[in-house]
């Protein structure tokens, strides 16, 4: 029986630095030559994805991006399954609250439209900066707002307060909020994968770290939480597996792969 594995891709497969460790990169090589679906689930942009499935060798096979706005196959790197929205009014919102956030929406394949450039490194592909409403003026795939000098519970508290209720939110490990489609993540594309691949729901595994990662989680039959995720990360899995740095990742599809073999 043919199984599915999502990995998150940073802080799970790959360092906040971009590098991939060998223990990752050796189990998920293990992984592939089972027969085993390895699908790369992460909010990075489709740009910023497809080097770690070049590191990976990663030959064919299907990646979510964007948090499931963005579903691709490898090769031939074809984009299948995408969902935008009418992000103005959240974004808006959050602003009155956070004037100084920086805000960038995707396009696709180039990089990002912002108000102004991100910290280097944080974004991938050409900053193009523009005027907040030349920004919203058509529907998005995915928005980014970043408050570089705050906390991450600075964008808790105020998207409580607000109650958004039209869109998916995600805050990250740092004061870094993602926008997406209402209803879409990571597990909703990952959906639309396992059933074009005719896996069943019970051969389904994923590890992540973050908070856009939760839904996945709980989607897969077993879902892995990295050992330094945030605890109500940890509070969605079945499992938690090591930190990064002591080979969390490789520990855990160790542990899968004798189940699929």
């Amino acid at each position: 029986m043919r199984s599915l594995v999502a990995l998150d891709l940073d802080g799970t497969l790959i360092g906040w630095d971009g590098e991939l460790p060998r223990s990752s990169y050796d189990a998920v090589r293990s992984l592939l030559s089972s027969g085993t679906h390895v699908v790369l689930s992460t909010g990075r942009s489709l740009l910023a994805t497809t080097p770690v499935a070049e590191q990976l060798e990663l030959r064919r096979g299907w990646m979510v991006c964007s948090n499931g706005a963005i579903v691709a196959t490898i090769d031939p790197l074809e984009i299948t399954d995408m969902v935008t929205f009418d992000a103005g009014p959240a974004v808006r919102l959050l602003r009155e609250q956070l004037p100084d956030a920086l805000v960038a929406v995707e396009e696709l394949g180039v990089g990002y439209r912002v108000t102004a450039p991100f910290p280097e490194g944080e974004l991938v592909g050409r900053q193009e900066v523009a005027t907040l409403d030349q920004i919203l003026g058509d529907p998005v795939t995915r928005v980014v707002l970043r408050c570089p000098a705050e906390e991450p519970d600075v964008f808790l508290e105020i998207v409580d307060k607000l109650g958004l209720k039209d869109v998916t939110y995600i805050v990250g490990h740092t004061a870094w909020l993602d926008l997406a489609p209402k209803g879409v993540s990571k597990a909703s594309a990952l959906e639309i994968v396992r059933e074009r691949l005719g896996v069943p729901r019970s051969a389904t595994f994923a590890v992540g770290d973050g908070r856009n990662d939760i839904e996945m989680l709980q989607w897969a039959a077993t879902g892995v939480a990295m050992g330094d995720a945030p605890v109500e990360v940890q509070d969605a899995a079945d499992q938690v597996t090591e930190t990064f740095e002591n080979d969390g990742l490789a520990l855990a599809l160790e542990r899968w792969l004798p189940a699929v073999a």
